[in-house]
């Protein structure tokens, strides 16, 4: 069915347009755009007046859980709170049961979404086998099942070698290595920002150090290999700094953060809330102002929502043992779009970092309207106040910081391949 979107601000960076415009649709492709678009007979019309119409969101850092970890999500649940947090898009981290690390597991990952899914889902390939570290993963054949990119998140590789090799394997196919960049040895038994905080909860820290440390391994053996790297997760101000130089040594660097490293501290753990435990950690204030001032430069290209669900029984336990991780894609935009009133980022700059730079360091042929893409479009009230409460979640998970927290702004709609998935 064709589909005709009136009266909506209209802002693509791609082609540096920010206009009240109507946008047709037609057999999933943007087929016009412009001022007076008529409908044809027959054509659904969506009237966005007051809202931001964009292409359609896409976050490159997803776990989803499935297959072997569906107590916590699955493809189903996950793309359906992706929908209605606004996201067309998503790419989910190989850290399932079993590894993404053949093209069977791909290939179900694939075939579900397409079949059940609410938006699109592109694999994330391990680099070793089994995120064992040991031996690298067939990246060809992850590569020609669908996988848009190869990392062993959650764990680092901890042998420089073994990086260094798949950096250059990776460049020699095409496909983009996503690091978690951590040194182990220096993480140890930490479960939170090492700083005041933890001293006074008296709980072992994790030094900012040891999220830096990795930065620069990562950077320098881009640097050295002549190759492209994606840095994961960034939280701390010396990983800010560190990527800042090398991409003015012209290193073939870009990066992510994510919403709760821009909008909590670690002061969020006290009272021991596990909701709040995450790796990295949440880190100090002045963190806080170095990834914002990051994502002002554009050191830092994209954010990501890093959503990993638990299931309450993951979460209600002691601090120490408790899993790290939230939930995050119903959260995002909201808590994105206060960088806007923040005036962190133009609104043009936000819908670059959630939309078009992760199509354009991934190569997802996605984030833009320009006439003949694929009709991926998010249409976000910005004004629209709402409330983070569990039962309205779609995520299977709930754990989030942010329960019971006024929001302001969300997805009105979501259409993805030209058919409405979300309407608020």
């Amino acid at each position: 069915m064709d589909l005709l979107i009136k009266n909506g601000r209209v802002i693509d960076p791609s082609q540096n347009l920010d206009d009240t415009l109507d946008i047709l649709v037609a057999n999933g492709l943007i087929k016009e755009i412009g001022k007076g678009v008529t409908a044809p007979v027959g054509a659904e019309t969506i009237d966005a007046g007051g809202s931001y119409v964009v292409p359609g969101l896409i976050d490159m850092h997803v776990h989803l859980r499935d297959p072997g970890l569906e107590y916590k999500e699955d493809i189903i649940s996950g793309t359906k709170a992706a929908a209605a947090g606004g996201f067309t898009s998503i790419c989910c981290m190989p850290n399932t049961k079993p590894v993404i690390d053949n093209k069977a597991v791909a290939s179900y990952i694939i075939n579900k979404a397409k079949a059940e899914g609410f938006c699109n889902v592109f694999p994330v390939g391990s680099i070793t086998y089994g995120l064992s570290g040991d031996r690298m993963s067939e990246m060809g054949e992850l590569k020609e099942s669908g996988c848009v990119a190869v990392s062993d998140d959650g764990k680092p590789v901890k042998n420089s070698e073994m990086m260094m090799r798949a950096l250059q394997y990776a460049a020699g196919i095409g496909i983009m290595v996503i690091s978690h960049a951590e040194e182990i040895e220096l993480v140890g038994e930490g479960v939170m920002n090492e700083g005041f905080t933890s001293t006074e909860l008296g709980l072992k820290g994790i030094p900012r150090v040891a999220e830096d440390v990795a930065t620069a391994r990562e950077t320098l053996l881009a640097e050295y290999t002549g190759t492209s790297i994606h840095i994961a997760h960034v939280s701390t101000k010396g990983a800010v700094r560190i990527i800042r130089e090398a991409k003015a040594r012209g290193v073939k660097v870009t990066c992510e953060t994510a919403p709760h490293y821009f909008t909590l501290t670690d002061d969020a753990v006290r009272g021991y809330n596990t909701n709040a435990k995450m790796n990295p950690p949440l880190r100090e204030i002045d963190d806080v102002a170095a990834i914002k001032e990051g994502l002002k430069d554009g050191t830092i290209d994209a954010i990501a929502t890093d959503h990993a669900p638990h299931h309450l029984d993951e979460k209600d336990v002691e601090f120490n043992v408790a899993m790290n991780g939230i939930i995050g894609l119903e959260t995002s935009l909201p808590l994105s779009l206060k960088l806007v009133e923040e005036g962190v980022l133009t609104l043009n700059q936000l819908i670059d970092k959630m939309s078009c730079k992760p199509s354009e360091i991934l190569g997802l042929n996605r984030g833009s309207l320009e006439i003949g893409a694929i009709a991926d479009i998010t249409l976000i009230d910005p004004n629209i106040g709402w409330i983070v409460e569990a039962d309205a979640l779609c995520s299977k998970s709930k754990n989030s910081p942010w329960l019971g927290t006024q929001m302001k702004g969300g997805a009105a709609a979501t259409i993805v391949d030209g058919k409405l998935m979300y309407k608020r």
